[in-house]
């Protein structure tokens, strides 16, 4: 089954009622899974089915032996609040975060419901755990990746598009992570002569006059940093990209089925599968506490040769041999 086919099955998984009730007599646990998207988001139902197939191989069953209760908060801060003080009342016997944005609410809510979070940067520059060894709270779980990956983004702009000298780096400034992301790129891009400065955006009005005015200038590019806003206006920022004809990479593979020109970072179903064995192994009795934050293991490289050829760039080779996927 190639990779295009078994991420569209797992989104066709995710399609579950919020809460699926089970039969009379069995001992049920509760997960609670928060989600800092709308319920038709095709990259987040993907993510949230790829952790219901982890759960389903490790021998629970919506309806005999396990609840869940998924809540669609959108990325409106307010709304992951309110929805995240729900599950922890609930109470569940273990929650999904699915992000940064949505830990830090749950964390406000509960520090004693365990809390399972996936696809994280920074953990303990947020406060989320004390350390990744030893998180010490009632949260833990997988990192989105190191701060290193990030200037890998900007090495990777400069072999695909090697007459960008200005590279803008659009950031949550809410997100701490966005600042140690622009960090590691901004350490690197003497070494590429390349000048990094970093782009606060909120909202679309934000990013929309942003890389409007950032575009008016010559040999320009775009990193966009990894975070939960990004993602929920990732259509945008890729339409953005394309009409002021900015090579842009990304973190993530979603923005490059959205029409973005390259990506690199984990394979974050795989950490949303992940996040179930944690979830598997509270369930039957360890702490947070005791399970230690666990490091990213799958990159994948993600090259859109459509939107190459649509800015007049030609692939490296190299680059193209060492792709874990090619989207004509």
């Amino acid at each position: 089954m190639n990779r295009r086919t078994f991420i569209a099955g797992l989104a066709g998984t995710a399609a579950w009622p919020v809460v699926a009730r089970s039969q009379k007599g069995d001992r049920v646990r509760r997960i609670g899974v928060l989600v800092p998207a709308a319920a038709d988001d095709a990259e987040y139902q993907a993510r949230v089915g790829a952790f219901l197939q982890g759960l389903a191989l490790l021998g629970w069953t919506i309806g005999r032996n396990v609840d869940i209760d998924t809540r669609w908060a959108t990325a409106n801060a307010a709304e992951i609040r309110k929805h995240g003080a729900e599950l922890a009342a609930l109470p569940a016997d273990v929650i999904l975060a699915s992000g940064g944005s949505t830990v830090g609410p749950l964390l406000q809510a509960t520090r004693t419901v365990p809390i399972v979070f996936a696809s994280v940067a920074d953990p303990v520059g947020a406060g989320f755990v004390a350390s990744l060894a030893r998180p010490g709270g009632n949260a833990s779980g997988f990192l989105f990746g190191d701060y290193s990956l990030s200037g890998k983004w900007l090495e990777l702009l400069k072999q695909i598009a090697p007459g960008v000298t200005r590279v803008a780096v659009l950031r949550d400034p809410a997100n701490t992570s966005g600042t140690g992301q622009f960090g590691a790129i901004q350490a690197v891009a003497p070494s590429l002569r390349v000048e990094v400065n970093p782009v606060d955006t909120r909202d679309t009005g934000e990013i929309e006059r942003a890389v409007a005015t950032f575009a008016r200038t010559p040999n320009g590019g775009l990193i966009v940093t990894a975070a939960p806003w990004a993602q929920v206006h990732r259509n945008l920022i890729t339409t953005l990209a394309a009409r002021h004809k900015l090579p842009a990479v990304y973190g993530f593979r979603s923005f490059i089925v959205a029409g973005g020109l390259i990506s690199y970072g984990p394979n974050v179903y795989d950490q949303f599968r992940l996040a179930a064995g944690y979830v598997d192994r509270i369930l039957k009795g360890e702490k947070p506490a005791d399970l230690p934050v666990q490091q990213a293991t799958k990159f994948e490289l993600i090259i859109n040769l459509k939107t190459a050829k649509a800015l007049g760039l030609t692939i490296p080779e190299t680059l193209l041999a060492t792709a874990d996927e090619v989207i004509q």
